[in-house]
C-alpha cells in the first residue's frame, strides 16, 4: 500500500472518531448550558477548526506556523476527546444510578396517595415556597449536566494543554538494573543507553535532538542503542537524523534498528543516514561489544513482516555469527516480538508504545496490547524484557502519565 493510500485511511479513521467525540461534546455542552443560536455555532465552528487544522498545518510552508497550526487543532482535539470520555462515563454512572434506584422503589410497597397530609396553601410556609423564582431553578439532573460539562471541559482542557505545553518535553533518565546471569565479572556495570521513538519532524527538532545528546551523555553509556521509529513519517529530516547519530557517535557507538515509522518514511534512506552519522544498523544482524564478550543483535520490524515486503526480522539471521557463552542483548522495536525471541535472548530492548503516550489515571494500552508490555521491565522465564516509553511523540504532540525517556541499562552480575 502505497504511502498516500495510508495517510488517506488515518485521516479518514480520524476524521470520523473525532468528529463523532466533537458532535458529541457540542451536544452536550450546547444542551448544559442552554446555548443560543449563535453560541451554538461558535462552539461548532471552534471544533471544526480544531480538526481542520491537525492536518492543515502540516501543508503550511513555514515549519513556525505549521507547528503552531497543527499543535494548537491537536490540543483542542485531545481536548474534546478526553472530555467526550469523561461525559460518556458520567452519563454511564448516572445510567446505572437510575437503574438501581428503580429497583429500590420497585422493591418497597407504595403507600396510598391520600395517606400524604394536604398543605394548607394559604400557609406562611405555602407562601414562601410560592415566592420562589420557579422559572429560573434548575432541577437536580440540569445541575448534574451543567457540572459535569464544566468538569469535562476543564479537565480535557487542561490535560491537553499541559500535555503539550510540559508533558512531552517532561524528559527523564531511567536506571535500570539488569542482571544477567553470563554476564562476565569483569564487565560488572557496563552501561546501554537506550534512545527509542525519536519521531524527528514537525515537533521534535534540534531543541529537542540537543536535549536527547545531554541525557544520554549525562547516562555515560559504554554504547547507545536506538530501537526504531527513528523519523516520524516524512523522509525530508534524515539528514537531520544523520545529524543527530554523528553527535551521539561522539559519545558512544551508536546500534540501531528501524521501526514501522522508518518503513512508512522510507526504510532504505532512514538507515542511510544513520550509517552517514556514524551508526551500526543492525538489520538481522549482530555485532561484539564489551571487549568481544556481549552479542548485541538487531532485528528488522514486525510490519515489513506483516505487510508481506520480502523482509522483516529475522533472529537466526541475527545470531548466524554464533552466540556461545556470551549474553545477548536484541534491539526489537515491538515488545511484542519478545513472544519469539525469549527463548534465545537475555535482555531484548524495545519501544513502539509510548508507555501510551497518554494516560489520564488509567493506562489503555495496558489493555489492547499483547501481553500489557507498555513500558519498563518484564520477564519471562530467565529472559527479560525492557520497554522504552520513547522520546518523540506520535500523532499528538502531548504526553501525559508517559514521560518521555532516556534508558541507563546498568548490566550486573
Amino acid at each position: 500500500m502505497s504511502q498516500s493510500i495510508r495517510f488517506a485511511l488515518v485521516v479518514i479513521v480520524l476524521v470520523a472518531v473525532l468528529g463523532g467525540f466533537n458532535a458529541l461534546v457540542h451536544r452536550r455542552v450546547s444542551a448544559a448550558f442552554m446555548l443560543a443560536t449563535f453560541g451554538r455555532r461558535a462552539l461548532a465552528a471552534f471544533f471544526a477548526l480544531g480538526l481542520a487544522g491537525i492536518f492543515a498545518g502540516r501543508f503550511l510552508p513555514s515549519a513556525f506556523w505549521a507547528r503552531l497550526v497543527s499543535g494548537l487543532g491537536w490540543v483542542v482535539e485531545i481536548g474534546v476527546l478526553i472530555a467526550g470520555l469523561f461525559l460518556l462515563a458520567v452519563g454511564l454512572l448516572v445510567a446505572l444510578g437510575d437503574r438501581v434506584l428503580r429497583a429500590g422503589k420497585w422493591g418497597k410497597t407504595s403507600t396510598s396517595p391520600t395517606s400524604a397530609p394536604i398543605e394548607d396553601a394559604s400557609s406562611p410556609e405555602a407562601a414562601r415556597v410560592n415566592l420562589l423564582p420557579l422559572p429560573f431553578a434548575l432541577s437536580r439532573r440540569d445541575l448534574l449536566s451543567r457540572a459535569s460539562a464544566t468538569a469535562a471541559l476543564a479537565i480535557g482542557g487542561g490535560s491537553a494543554t499541559y500535555g503539550a505545553l510540559s508533558g512531552r518535553h517532561d524528559y527523564v533518565v531511567e536506571e535500570v538494573p539488569i542482571r544477567l546471569a553470563r554476564l562476565p565479572r569483569q564487565l560488572d556495570g557496563f552501561t546501554i543507553a537506550q534512545l527509542s521513538d525519536l519521531h524527528l519532524g514537525l515537533f521534535v527538532g534540534d531543541w529537542e535532538m540537543a536535549r536527547a545528546v545531554e541525557l544520554v551523555k549525562r547516562a555515560r553509556p559504554d554504547v547507545i542503542a536506538i530501537t526504531g521509529d527513528m523519523i516520524d513519517h516524512q523522509i525530508a529530516y534524515a539528514d537531520q537524523l544523520g545529524r543527530l547519530v554523528r553527535m551521539l557517535s561522539e559519545v558512544a557507538p551508536v546500534l540501531a534498528v528501524p521501526g514501522n515509522h522508518d518503513h512508512y518514511a522510507g526504510v532504505d534512506a532512514v538507515l542511510a543516514a544513520v550509517r552517514r552519522g556514524g551508526g551500526t544498523v543492525l538489520l538481522n544482524q549482530s555485532v561484539r561489544v564489551g571487549e568481544q564478550r556481549i552479542v548485541v543483535a538487531g532485528v528488522d520490524d514486525l510490519w515489513a513482516r506483516r505487510r508481506r515486503l520480502g523482509r522483516g526480522p529475522d533472529l537466526d539471521a541475527a545470531l548466524s555469527n554464533g552466540v556461545d557463552d556470551a549474553p545477548c542483548v536484541l534491539l526489537a522495536h515491538q515488545p511484542e516480538y519478545f513472544e519469539e525471541s525469549a527463548s534465545r535472548v537475555d535482555l531484548q530492548l524495545s519501544g513502539h508504545t509510548h508507555g501510551g503516550q497518554f494516560n489520564l489515571g488509567v493506562r489503555p494500552a495496558g489493555f489492547v496490547l499483547p501481553h500489557g508490555w507498555v513500558a519498563g521491565r518484564y520477564e519471562v522465564g530467565p529472559a527479560q524484557l525492557y520497554v522504552n516509553r520513547g522520546f518523540g511523540t506520535a500523532g499528538p504532540p502531548a504526553r501525559l502519565g508517559a514521560p518521555p525517556e532516556v534508558t541507563r541499562l546498568v548490566l550486573t552480575v
